[in-house]
């Protein structure tokens, strides 16, 4: 069985406040841009917009300059809490990012928790090592994948929970990357967390997701 799960995470002050400055700037250059160009001409300005919203929803310091430097990261936090949990009642688990800035962020809180871990993005060499790794016995119980690398052809079946940190348009992609643990030989059910920051950008991208499914 398959259980999915959509953790609405609720952004701190400080968080909040760094992505309604980046949301509004982000609609400022938008109406800016189709003002003088079009609308047909102003795709790339609206798709860096909506990568910077979707960069503060994750952890501000994904973001460029120090706007959101030494903001908290909620969805961090969440992960943090619901992987101690996992790891404690001896369960192993995936961990997709789209950037692997945002990998590095949640290298950095295992490290301080004392969770070990491996690792697959653009440029692991030793693929099959690292899965071997996970899928020994005595592997590690956390594996973090960049969802382009990891995403596709690859049976993770020690893992039995699976976490989307960032959440994406086209729902095949995450169905995809979830597949890698729900699949033949997974002798247990599989929990799937989506984690979402509540009230922003990603809410749409979830009905966006509905939409196409």
């Amino acid at each position: 069985p398959l259980t999915e799960v959509v953790v609405r995470c609720t952004l701190s002050p400080g968080q909040r406040k760094v992505y309604e400055a980046v949301r509004l700037a982000a609609r400022r250059d938008v109406q800016e841009a189709i003002a003088s160009q079009g609308e047909g001409r102003s795709t790339m300005q609206v798709l860096e917009a909506l990568l910077r919203m979707r960069q503060a929803c994750c952890d501000p310091s994904l973001l460029p300059g120090d706007l959101g430097e030494g903001v908290a990261s909620a969805k961090l936090d969440r992960m943090e809490d619901l992987l101690v949990e996992i790891v404690t009642d001896d369960h192993h688990a995936l961990v997709f990012s789209q950037w692997t800035t945002l990998l590095d962020r949640a290298e950095d809180r295992l490290r301080a928790l004392g969770i070990d871990w491996v690792r697959l993005d653009g440029s692991t060499r030793d693929r099959q090592a690292v899965i071997d790794r996970f899928q020994s016995d005595d592997g590690p119980p956390v594996f973090l994948l960049s969802l382009r690398a990891g995403g596709t052809g690859l049976n993770l079946t020690a893992a039995d929970h699976v976490f989307h940190l960032d959440p994406w348009w086209n729902p095949a992609a995450e169905q995809q990357a979830t597949d890698r643990a729900h699949r033949i030989g997974q002798t247990r059910p599989v929990f799937v967390w989506k984690l979402v920051s509540e009230g922003t950008v990603e809410d749409r991208i979830l009905e966006l997701q509905r939409q196409k499914r």
